[in-house]
């Protein structure tokens, strides 16, 4: 499956790789086939970079998951901050279930997004309202192109694993954490959107 609006993304390049070879075949110059390998080559790449796997989001009202697929790289300052590398799935899904009581936009720099400095950062703040309180999603662009693809509007009921959006090419996420959960992972751990859960209410334990 491929992630939601990335067609044209990928028709554009397709068409482009396609043009580029049968030019190059029909001039027999030697750049243009170059330059076909290089389009054909970045028409896979995409392919395989707007990829949107199927993911399974146990049920559990006490847990907090990952909105996004990568690393842990802090979990300071009541948040747990993951990066996600061009290898990662860029699609982000819902830590929490709850409603979406706003989302905003805001302008800012394009540092890269491991960076300290990249709070900075050109970045949309969802805000999720659930039974625990407020929740924070916080999809921080990158270096790379740097758009951010929200799928919710203010308003939109979510549930725990549910597609929000996604950061094209390189970003990271920050989850804020409810003042009645503790934080489950540690810097430095790999987790899943969706699946691997980042925080639990304090005093539950998780059933096997």
């Amino acid at each position: 499956m491929l992630a939601k609006d990335s067609a044209s993304w990928i028709a554009f390049m397709g068409f482009f790789a396609l043009a580029v070879t049968i030019a190059s075949f029909l001039t027999d110059l030697l750049s243009l086939r170059y330059l076909s390998y290089a389009a054909f080559a970045i028409f896979v790449f995409m392919i395989w970079f707007f990829r949107d796997p199927d993911r399974t989001t146990k049920i559990c009202d006490h847990c907090l998951f990952s909105a996004a697929d990568g690393k842990v790289i802090d979990i300071s300052n009541g948040k747990v901050c993951v990066f996600m590398n061009i290898h990662n799935v860029h699609v982000n899904r819902a830590p929490i279930s709850g409603k979406v009581r706003s989302i905003e936009h805001k302008k800012g720099g394009h540092m890269p997004a491991f960076n300290k400095d990249s709070d900075r950062n050109e970045r949309t703040i969802t805000v999720i309202g659930s039974s625990h309180g407020d929740v924070e999603v916080t999809q921080i662009a990158g270096v790379l192109v740097r758009r951010i693809v929200s799928y919710l509007q203010e308003g939109d009921e979510v549930v725990s694993g549910q597609k929000i959006g996604m950061i094209r090419f390189g970003s990271r996420v920050d989850v804020s954490i409810p003042s009645n959960f503790e934080i489950s992972c540690k810097v430095g751990d790999r987790v899943y959107a969706g699946e691997s859960m980042i925080a639990k209410e304090k005093g539950f334990r998780r059933k096997q």
